[in-house]
């Protein structure tokens, strides 16, 4: 198939998607539900069976640019040999082999790259479960989870930006037909061509925890408005990114275009390649996830390109007098516990009033609040089996190690367990660590502590717990952020921070939303309103600067402009 078939195949997809932004109502083309009805009847079978096949050899990348392999020190956080080696790419040949085809990739057309990059997200949905197994072995995150948030919730990233990419790259006509009057004189007329026109190379850096959420928004938007990608996953974490690069691959070939428009390059964390690779002049677009170290030498450094980066955040929840507490501790022990707190949009401070918050009749301390949270998360990971299905394991060594060395910042409320599971007795599992902490140590609360670490925090009064919460955003951003309160004038004086600080904020939430989970097509990821994203998952800001409007005229004879009028 050629794209246009391609686009022809899958343009009910996306007429649905294009609906679905504008209304912010729930859908997905792609199911959630690990189900071989939906997926095939072997689905499951054949999906693990194929991951099972990639462990201990080299990965294989037709036609890939670059000699041999290189071992980036892979490694799962469940304790399972990976073995995987990927084609070694320079600098050098990346950007020449993604530059060799930029032009015909251009010159195709906005319909004929939406229909390579929606076909190439079907083809990657179809393998979900492969997927998922990749993506667990390298995050750590629990099957479920990796099928759902590392699949199919990201292929909905990834179509949302192509979405909105088709929907400003044809917001200009290709052609128009300009005619001034002149009185008694014949009319100006001039057809005018207006061309979408790349950047140029684009270059998406994956991210350890989430690398096909975090990385499918950028990589989509960059190719469908026509910029090669060169994608470089953390080497910790390649597997996922490789097997998508794979596919994208293949939809590229099968279309007649270069396969290099897309490509890999792994490096190791001894011999880094990311910032000579940004730093090229021919590096137009970058898309970043992950420390604020280097996000920030990015954006400071990167001059050459357009940046988006996604950074570290103190997120937060703040606690106000609020009768249903039992619905609340449900929620955060939930909140608190998913992934170990190895997302960008967990909370780590809990701010709470230390002279306590009346719950409906009762009142309840500080100490009543802490402990209420405390025992509700004990509770819910106190049955094995499903502590481990939410947890799933630690991605990196240096988590666990901050945990552990995070026991001596407060009083402890909830100690942090290791869970040692008969199917993978060497995974990486430790159960939340909570703390409670007085307001006024700052320098204990204000900076993220990556991982399943939360802070509750006793500040003077709920006006103070907001004002806290204010200056931590400010300083050092926050993704998301959650409040219970019964009272509609705390309410208001929340939203008016939200929006102040630029920070999503979710409110009393008791049932099966969570403040650290977002919807595609619906809710967006960060803002780009505060120091924790410069760029927002995903919205027109996230696409449209990824390429330009380039205008060609042509003056037309009155003459001519009359007989075609005719």
């Amino acid at each position: 198939m050629g794209a246009a078939d391609f686009f022809a195949k899958h343009k009910e997809t996306l007429d649905t998607a294009l609906e679905t932004i504008a209304s912010r109502a729930f859908w997905s083309p792609y199911p959630e539900r690990a189900s071989g009805k939906i997926y095939g009847e072997n689905a499951a079978e054949e999906g693990e069976a194929a991951f099972k096949a990639r462990l201990g050899k080299p990965f294989q990348l037709a036609d890939h640019p670059g000699e041999g392999h290189i071992e980036t020190g892979e490694v799962s956080p469940y304790g399972i040999e990976m073995g995987i080696s990927y084609p070694r790419l320079g600098v050098d040949e990346a950007l020449a082999a993604a530059q060799a085809g930029l032009e015909a990739w251009r010159d195709a057309g906005v319909e004929a790259r939406t229909g390579v990059c929606l076909e190439a997200l079907a083809r990657i949905n179809a393998r979900s479960f492969e997927m998922a197994h990749a993506i667990q072995h390298t995050t750590g995150q629990a099957f479920m989870m990796a099928f759902q948030a590392g699949g199919t919730h990201a292929q909905d990233r990834g179509l949302e930006a192509v979405t909105y990419a088709y929907r400003e790259m044809t917001q200009v006509p290709a052609v128009a037909r300009w005619e001034k009057p002149q009185g008694k004189n014949p009319p100006l007329v001039m057809d005018k061509h207006f061309k979408v026109v790349p950047r140029g190379v684009a270059v998406m850096i994956g991210v350890s925890t989430f690398p096909t959420w975090n990385g499918y928004p950028g990589l989509f938007a960059s190719l469908v408005t026509g910029n090669p990608v060169i994608v470089k996953p953390h080497p910790m974490t390649v597997l996922p990114l490789a097997i998508s690069v794979e596919i994208v691959r293949d939809v590229l070939a099968e279309a007649g275009f270069d396969p290099n428009l897309v490509t890999l390059m792994c490096d190791t964390r001894d011999a880094p390649v990311a910032k000579d690779l940004c730093l090229r002049p021919e590096v137009k677009v970058i898309d970043f996830t992950g420390s604020n170290q280097f996000g920030e030498w990015l954006e400071q450094n990167c001059h050459q390109a357009q940046v988006y980066t996604e950074k570290a955040g103190v997120n937060a929840i703040v606690i106000d007098d609020f009768a249903d507490v039992k619905g609340m501790g449900r929620n955060l022990s939930f909140t608190l516990s998913l992934y170990s707190g190895q997302m960008c949009t967990t909370p780590q401070n809990i701010f709470v009033p230390k002279g306590g918050i009346q719950a409906g009749d009762e009142h309840l301390s500080f100490d009543d609040v802490a402990s209420l949270i405390g025992g509700a998360v004990d509770k819910f990971l106190s049955d094995e089996e499903r502590a481990v299905n939410v947890l799933g394991a630690i991605q990196a060594p240096q988590t666990a190690e901050r945990l552990e060395a995070a026991r001596s910042m407060g009083e402890v409320v909830l100690d942090s367990r290791a869970i040692e599971p008969e199917a993978w007795p060497d995974a990486r599992i430790r159960t939340p660590l909570i703390l409670k902490i007085d307001g006024s140590e700052r320098e204990k609360y204000e900076s993220e502590l990556f991982g399943p670490v939360s802070f509750i925090v006793a500040c003077e009064d709920i006006d103070d717990a907001l004002a806290k919460w204010r200056e931590t955003v400010a300083a050092k951003g926050a993704i998301t952020a959650g409040l219970y309160a019964d009272s509609a004038e705390t309410q208001k004086k929340a939203e008016a921070v939200a929006q102040d600080v630029g920070v999503a904020l979710s409110v009393n939430l008791t049932g099966g939303v969570f403040v650290n989970q977002t919807a595609a097509f619906s809710d967006f990821h960060a803002t780009g309103a505060n120091p924790a994203a410069n760029a927002a998952l995903v919205d027109t800001a996230f696409v449209a600067n990824r390429f330009r409007i380039v205008e060609i005229r042509y003056p037309v004879e009155a003459d001519t402009a009359a007989q075609a009028a005719e």
